[in-house]
């Protein structure tokens, strides 16, 4: 009895010291069972040799597997002392939840698994998460149709305040990207959609014609809802055949309209209005000759020159040196926008799209070539004929020639002798 009570006595970390057992150390990771959940700690029984504790900031709550524990729950944690000053083990759910959220997040990634996650806050690139008990990042690209941030002219300002009021929601991803080394975190939330999507997206192939309505207007190209829930780019260069300067020239949200699909990745999902009509330009040649003297409105004023319509579909442009004779100081000055004048069609590309004017009645730079050509012929010598060099050069050689006879010949004195 008396060996029993001086056993009791010991310390809990004599105790282990006596065991045949590995005794953990600071930072270890140990097993054990809640026994006990009061308000801000919680105790656990290790292995039935010693009773845990868990409080304050070492809770961990910000993780699910910690925050809603009861008794009879199997959990790990992290050693901070072998003994406190109760005689308890003192542990901590922080460093030992931190590891195994990390290897729930690589778990997760290589199983494709769906997961939520909270809106933190945004900047320009993108979301900041909450990913259980981790911060993780989404960029702008991976958001679902739905959440992204279509403004006008791309203003980057813009786009941030649409992110912000993200801020505070919830939203379903997965993980395409997780390194613990680096801490980084990479979700999509477009991921996610193209899997509820896939067997719609399945269901078109490339070259299908769609009907849609167009959703929202850019600087590069329309967007148009087609189908359960699709959502697909016309380019700008997509949309008619002739030149635009924005989609609002020609389409409005709400337009009802026909586009062919011409490329599917995944959820990007790219359409072409131009390609279901016929290109005006393969028959041109039979509307327009080069020399023809043809009405055109002015569609638009550039420092180069003037954007022509001749009709809804064929453009032409009248280049700066070919509206006038003497040069223009400032072509706005010139020309308004509407202004309908009669043109000259000075060259046609219809492969290239391209139809070249000029103001009829001007010489344009046929007239500068000229110009140009007479300024060389006066600063340059005359050039001589095959004819007069040939009668130059031989009179060179008879002029030569008779230098020689002429020439007086050399005499040689003879040396005086001392006879003489």
């Amino acid at each position: 009895m008396a060996d029993e009570k001086k056993v009791e006595a010991q310390d809990f970390k004599t105790l282990f010291q006596t065991q045949t057992m590995d005794v953990p150390g600071e930072g270890d990771v140990i097993k054990g069972k809640v026994i006990s959940v009061d308000r801000g700690e919680i105790h656990i029984d290790i292995a039935g040799m010693t009773t845990g504790v868990v409080r304050g900031s070492e809770l961990f709550a910000e993780s699910s597997e910690y925050a809603n524990l009861k008794v009879g729950d199997d959990v790990e944690a992290t050693v901070l002392e072998v003994e406190n000053e109760n005689g308890e083990m003192e542990l901590s759910f922080r460093i030992a939840g931190n590891r195994k959220a990390w290897d729930n997040m690589k778990k997760w990634m290589k199983e494709g698994l769906t997961l939520k996650a909270k809106v933190l806050s945004a900047n320009k690139g993108g979301l900041l998460l909450q990913l259980e008990a981790l911060n993780g990042f989404m960029p702008v690209s991976q958001l679902s149709p739905d959440n992204y941030p279509r403004v006008a002219g791309g203003d980057k300002n813009r786009i941030l305040e649409k992110l912000r009021e993200m801020t505070g929601k919830e939203v379903e991803v997965k993980l395409i990207d997780v390194d613990e080394n680096e801490e980084k975190i990479i979700a999509s939330e477009r991921a996610v959609w193209e899997d509820s999507q896939k067997a719609v997206l399945e269901s078109y192939k490339v070259g299908d014609v769609v009907d849609g309505e167009i959703s929202a207007l850019t600087s590069f190209g329309a967007f148009m809802k087609f189908g359960q829930g699709l959502e697909g780019l016309i380019h700008i260069s997509e949309i008619a055949w002739q030149r635009i300067d924005h989609p609002k020239d020609v389409l409005k949200v709400g337009d009802m309209v026909k586009a062919q699909i011409i490329q599917l990745d995944h959820s990007k999902i790219y359409l072409s209005m131009k390609r279901i009509v016929e290109d005006p330009w393969k028959s041109v040649k039979e509307k327009y000759k080069v020399g023809a003297t043809v009405k055109g409105k002015v569609l638009k004023i550039e420092s180069f020159g003037l954007m022509v319509g001749l009709d809804k579909d064929i453009h032409g442009l009248a280049h700066i040196s070919e509206l006038s004779d003497q040069p223009i100081a400032n072509i706005n000055d010139k020309f308004k926008l509407g202004q309908e004048l009669d043109f000259e069609i000075v060259s046609l590309e219809p492969t290239e799209h391209r139809l070249g004017l000029k103001l009829a009645g001007v010489k344009g730079k046929k007239a500068q070539a000229e110009k140009k050509a007479e300024a060389e012929v006066k600063t340059e010598k005359p050039k001589e004929t095959k004819e007069v060099k040939e009668v130059k050069e031989k009179k060179e050689g008879k002029e030569e020639k008779t230098a020689k006879e002429t020439k007086p010949k050399k005499t040689t004195k003879k040396k005086s002798t001392s006879k003489e």
